[in-house]
């Protein structure tokens, strides 16, 4: 018998708005995977080829770009900040809409301007796309590495500006920063390990199904 194709999907939001994908694209998880008690990662499907695994968001493109994984839904900027070539990512699934943004606190948003910018100090979670970002503009980038609570850094003068996912805002507002420049709109891809597209004969349906499941 051939394993089960896997499929990584992230923990929190994004899981909740593609629950109904999944269902769309005849994948339909066993009762523990709705538990939020459920301390399990791996967990069967309606389909005995089919199983999924729970991680987190970041981590998501690893498991699918090294084959732990051979499908995935991930946000284009963790592809963005990664950028594996071992990654494919055919569908657009069109759910867990925000963007990537650079903010600071509100009294120095009051008087800055970005494009006066030469060097900038950021916390964030994407120094790749932040240096990349700024250096395209010939802005030099010196970021600090943090996996959350980057809205302390401008607070604790750990750096006076973040770069970071925004969906409402509130967070920000709440803590007293502005957002001053979108780096990029985000939206959840379907990604899938090259090696398995070519390879595993589920897998080109199973994209098929999900490409299906955002038309209807």
């Amino acid at each position: 018998m051939t394993d089960p194709i896997i499929i990584a999907v992230p923990k929190g939001r994004i899981l909740d708005e593609a629950m109904p994908l999944l269902a769309r694209a005849g994948i339909v998880p066993e009762a523990a995977f709705r538990d939020p008690d459920s301390r399990a990662l791996r967990f069967r499907t309606d389909r005995p080829d089919i199983d999924l695994i729970r991680v987190r968001a970041f981590d998501v493109a690893t498991f699918v770009a090294h084959g732990a994984a051979q499908l995935g839904i991930v946000g284009s900027d963790v592809l963005a900040e990664f950028d594996y070539s071992e990654l494919y990512a055919p569908v657009d699934l069109k759910i867990g809409h925000c963007r990537i943004s650079v903010a600071e606190p509100a009294g120095m948003a009051a008087t800055d301007d970005p494009r006066g910018w030469s060097h900038v100090r950021i916390a964030t979670k994407y120094p790749h796309t932040t240096q990349r970002h700024f250096a395209a503009r010939g802005v030099q980038a010196e970021c600090v590495k943090l996996n959350g609570a980057m809205e302390l850094a401008p607070v604790l003068s750990l750096a006076p500006r973040i770069v970071d996912l925004v969906s409402s805002g509130r967070t920000l507002k709440e803590n007293g920063l502005v957002e001053v420049e979108t780096i990029a709109e985000v939206t959840s891809r379907l990604v899938v390990n090259r090696a398995a597209f070519k390879t595993r004969e589920q897998v080109v349906p199973l994209v098929d199904a999900f490409r299906r499941a955002v038309a209807a």
